[in-house]
């Protein structure tokens, strides 16, 4: 069974491919593929946080006490995205190219740092913190649907 921290980040390597891909089509100029490209891209970023927000945080929190620490932290910047998806997804349904990538390469600042917070100081803390109860908090953030 992997780490907390290698099945999280493995997750996000995963998300980050599908965003520079969506990134990619609307760079060709082409919205059908964008389109398709952004909508998957969005659906593994709201299961990433959903499995974060639902299974880990919450995880994390009971076992250590800290709810005002990391985890908040986390879930405010899922909030910040959240706006940024929503806008990158109304630029997508414009076929505004220009805001596209400009609402991308923000969202890309913001996710890059936000990973690197979470794969070097929460998600070690969380496999410190839940160190024999991690298979079972791993086999609940792959059953999650």
């Amino acid at each position: 069974m992997p780490s907390i921290t290698d099945f999280l980040a493995d997750d996000h390597h995963r998300c980050d491919d599908l965003f520079a891909i969506a990134e990619s089509a609307a760079t060709d100029d082409d919205w059908n593929e964008t389109q398709v490209r952004v909508d998957a891209f969005l659906a593994a970023m709201r299961h990433h946080f959903a499995m974060e927000e639902e299974v880990l945080f919450p995880a994390f929190e009971q076992r250590t006490g800290m709810t005002m620490g990391p985890t908040q932290v986390m879930r405010m910047e899922h909030q910040q995205m959240r706006q940024l998806f929503d806008a990158l997804a109304r630029s997508c349904g414009a076929r505004d190219q220009d805001d596209f990538l400009g609402q991308a390469e923000t969202l890309l600042i913001l996710m890059q740092q936000h990973n690197f917070k979470e794969e070097q100081m929460l998600y070690p803390m969380a496999d410190e913190a839940l160190e024999d109860e991690r298979d079972g908090v791993i086999g609940r953030l792959r059953a999650y649907a």
